[in-house]
């Protein structure tokens, strides 16, 4: 009789990131969410996260996010300055590097199918069925834009929203 061992790789892939943004000279910040493979503007940055995943609740917490960063300056096309992982327990471990903002990764939203790891081990188990695998998810849908709220009092929006050319920036107001 053997038992099955934990599976360290199994992970759930998720429709949407949840980030933090610095504006340095404000020293405000900013939760946005971003769909996967959308483009949102935060300040002269644009950030587009390609994947998101998490892990099952029976293994160890771990976040992560493939993103995509670039920089638009007056004048100017736009410039990579960030592209790989992202962890939310370390943001210090592949941060984005700019001289105004800060940006973060501190969830991920919307996922519920487990992607199971195909390098595990192939042992037999003789007491766990094995359930059939889904498919892999499908990217996500571009979400209903919602009106933002009024900024308060003496603070004016941050405008998060897509590059030039797409559809209208959304408003986020400071927490």
């Amino acid at each position: 009789m053997s038992l099955a061992a934990p599976a360290h790789a199994d992970r759930i892939a998720h429709p949407t990131a949840v980030f933090n943004g610095l504006d340095k000279i404000t020293g405000r910040i900013i939760a946005f969410e971003v769909a996967i493979n959308e483009t949102v503007q935060f300040g002269s940055l644009y950030v587009t996260p390609r994947v998101c995943y998490s892990r099952p609740a029976t293994e160890a917490p771990q976040t992560t996010v493939f993103m995509e960063v670039e920089e638009t300056e007056p004048g100017s096309k736009a410039k990579k300055i960030f592209a790989g992982w992202m962890f939310a327990s370390s943001p210090g471990l592949n941060a984005v590097e700019h001289p105004v903002y800060d940006v973060w990764l501190t969830d991920c939203k919307g996922g519920t199918e487990i992607i199971r790891d195909a390098n595990k081990s192939t042992e037999p188990e003789e007491e766990i069925a094995e359930t059939p695998q889904k498919p892999a998810p499908r990217p996500a849908q571009r979400p209903v834009r919602r009106p933002a709220s009024q900024p308060a009092a003496g603070q004016g929006p941050i405008q998060i929203g897509p590059p030039p050319g797409a559809a209208p920036p959304r408003q986020v107001r400071p927490q």
